[in-house]
């Protein structure tokens, strides 16, 4: 008997702003570029591709490529989508061993 599957999206499982902040946090931890700007999109998906389209200004097809795992958006996208989304990056010191 096969088991059947379906992709997982985490953006079904993001219901709340504090999940999203937290899923974009956990990102931002990482410094992979490709994850960073993968949990924006995710979050944005959550959200609504069309709102944050509309909120930011930039087309809804540009804002799935550049906030994409493969994308590479810039960072005056990257300020746009955060300021839309209602969440704030943050920076703290590394503390060196």
């Amino acid at each position: 008997m096969r088991t059947k599957t379906h992709p997982f999206d985490p953006a079904e499982h993001l219901a709340t702003p504090e999940a999203q902040a937290e899923y974009i946090s956990v990102a931002l931890e990482t410094g992979d570029p490709a994850f960073i700007a993968d949990s924006l999109g995710v979050v944005a998906r959550a959200r609504g591709m069309s709102q944050l389209a509309r909120d930011t200004g930039l087309r809804r097809e540009s804002l799935y490529k550049a906030l994409s795992a493969e994308g590479n958006p810039e960072f005056a996208t990257i300020m746009k989508v955060v300021q839309a989304l209602g969440v704030k990056l943050s920076a703290e010191a590394i503390q060196e061993m």
